[in-house]
Parts: C-alpha cells; sequence; structure tokens
C-alpha cells in the first residue's frame, strides 16, 4: 500500500497526535507551524500561526474543540480548533518540552525546560477558572531540580501525570497535591516518548539506550522490553491488536555519516506478548521522530527527520494474519 505523503513543514517533525475519533491529525515541527490534516486522504485542513519557534509538543481534547501547543518561544497556547484562533498564551521563562489534556479537557498540563539558569516546572491550569491563565497563576507547579523531564502523559482518570526524565527515571505527579507517587528507573538513558495504551491501563516509553519498554500506569510495574540497536525515539500501542511500532535511527548529527541502508531509518513492528520483531516499514530519509497509531488501528502515522509525514494504511492480510495467529 503506498503512503499519504504529507508535506507541510520545513524542518523536521517533533510530534503527531490523533484526535480521539482520528479524522483529525494535528502535526508539529522544529519550524512555527501547526498543521491539521484529514488522516483519510492527507488534505491540510488548516495551520494554527503565532508561534514564533520550534514547536515540541502539540494535543488535542477529547471532544476536539481545543488544541494546545508548547513551543521553544517560551509559550504554552490554546488554540480554538475549529477557527484556528488562539484562545490562551502562557509566557513561560524555559521553553516548553511537553503538554496535554487531562482526560475530561478541564485540566492542562505542560513542563518547561531546564535552561539558562531556570529550573524545569511542572505547572497544571484548570481552564474552568480564568483568572488563572490570565493571571498567568497555575494552581500548581512542580518543580524538578534533578533531571529535566523530557516527555509525559497524563495517567487514567485525570489522577495524575507520568513523567520520563533525562536521565532515564519515570515518576507520577499527584494532579491534586502535586506529590510524587512512585519512582521506577528502568532505563540507562533518556526517555523520548512516552504514550499510553487505547484504555490508558499501560504506557510505553522509548528510550536513547536503545529499547522501548511497556509499564503499568497506576503501579508502574515493568512488564516487557522491546530492544533494537539504533536510539528508540517514539513508540506506539496498536488499539486493537498486540502490536508495538517503534521509531528511531541514529542521532540526527550523526546522520550524513552512513548510507541510508545502514541507518535504519525504518519503522518497526513488534509483537507486545513474545517482544519479537514481525515486520519493517521503510520510507524516511532520517531517523523518525514521532509514530502513531490511528485510533480505529488500520493505519499508523510517522513524522521524521526529513520533514515528511507518512500515514501508512495497513493491507487487509495484516488483520487476517493477526486473527489467523
Amino acid at each position: 500500500m503506498k503512503p499519504i505523503l504529507l508535506q507541510g513543514h520545513e524542518r523536521s517533525i517533533t510530534q503527531l497526535k490523533y484526535n480521539r475519533e482520528g479524522d483529525l491529525l494535528f502535526t508539529v515541527a522544529k519550524d512555527p507551524i501547526v498543521n491539521v490534516w484529514y488522516s483519510v486522504n492527507g488534505e491540510r485542513l488548516g495551520t494554527y500561526n503565532g508561534h514564533t519557534g520550534a514547536v515540541w509538543c502539540v494535543d488535542a481534547d477529547w471532544d476536539t474543540r481545543h488544541v494546545l501547543t508548547g513551543s521553544a518561544d517560551n509559550s504554552c497556547r490554546l488554540w480554538d480548533c475549529e477557527t484556528g484562533k488562539q484562545l490562551a498564551l502562557v509566557k513561560t521563562s524555559s521553553a516548553v518540552r511537553t503538554c496535554g489534556f487531562d482526560f475530561g479537557g478541564n485540566i492542562i498540563m505542560f513542563s518547561t525546560d531546564k535552561q539558562m539558569g531556570y529550573q524545569c516546572f511542572v505547572s497544571f491550569f484548570d481552564l474552568r477558572d480564568s483568572s488563572q491563565i490570565e493571571n498567568d497563576e497555575p494552581y500548581m507547579k512542580i518543580p524538578c531540580s534533578e533531571s529535566k523531564i523530557t516527555s509525559a502523559v497524563w495517567g487514567p482518570l485525570g489522577e495524575f501525570i507520568i513523567a520520563g526524565h533525562e536521565n532515564g527515571e519515570l515518576n507520577q505527579f499527584s494532579a491534586k497535591s502535586g506529590e510524587q507517587l512512585t519512582n521506577v528507573k528502568e532505563h540507562t538513558k533518556q526517555i523520548n516518548d512516552i504514550q499510553t495504551s487505547r484504555d490508558m491501563t499501560m504506557f510505553i516509553t522509548a528510550s536513547k539506550d536503545n529499547t522501548a519498554k511497556l509499564f503499568d500506569s497506576t503501579t508502574l510495574d515493568h512488564l516487557k522490553t522491546f530492544r533494537t540497536e539504533r536510539p528508540v525515539n517514539s513508540a506506539a500501542l496498536s488499539p486493537i491488536f498486540d502490536h508495538v511500532v517503534l521509531g528511531g535511527g541514529q542521532e540526527a548529527m550523526d546522520v550524513t555519516t552512513t548510507s541510508t541502508r545502514i541507518g535504519k531509518f525504518e519503522a518497526r513492528f513488534f509483537h507486545l506478548g513474545v517482544e519479537e520483531e514481525f515486520g519493517r516499514i521503510k520510507g524516511h530519509f532520517g531517523p523518525i521522530n514521532s509514530v502513531a497509531f490511528h485510533p480505529d488501528g488500520k493505519s499508523y502515522s510517522s513524522g521524521g527527520e526529513d520533514g515528511y509525514v507518512r500515514i501508512h494504511y495497513f493491507d487487509p492480510q495484516y488483520f487476517e494474519f493477526e486473527f489467523e495467529a
């Protein structure tokens, strides 16, 4: 099956995100543009213009009314999904690395980088209280002095967030009290990406230590490990099968020193149960920075260092193979 190629960014892709129904795909990159596409045919629906630096993260709330973006221009912005109008702007003292809506779409969280003498913080705003954003006063701000947060997602029911750190640590912070609930260190290097399963009972981490690992969301128990010979930049769990897709490659700065064939720029599919690789899909001309499964499990998208987003629809045999297996 020929993939749909989306060309809407001038720089390398940083994150892809489907909305809950999966009809829209949001893409952000190291340029200031935030794009939204129809996932069925790759038609560009529009852009959210306002950022002045690389955009690191994007999220849409559960009914796709609002879009949240965080950028290296030291701001986190809230947009009206339909009109593209900017609804709110939160200024920060350093780059915003991760952001997300809780399950109800009422509370947003974002983390800032540890840079230029500023500490790494996770901030929580309640959108129902307009004064919080107007006065730039989050109802809670958690400092992370030891190691900066490189990826974070909401846990089930919005009770806590799961944060991955530069030193490979994972921890849970309560969204009500801000206290650290659990802490584990299964990775030896930076965690690049965290994505939850559809029912949010499990999540998968992608790390620079060449592995992706599956964890229980509530207890942070380590369940499975998927090993590769290159750093893993992103990993996603299929909503319908016991399949995992990993995207990665070498560090972007080392890319020119090897041929494309050696570069290992394929998306790699592993079986969740037996931890074995069963397929690869080529296509990108550089490392894959972000992968995401469509919520119906019939396609997936990958965004690369080459600035392209590719939407791959699975062959009918893929579904037959799984049911036979």
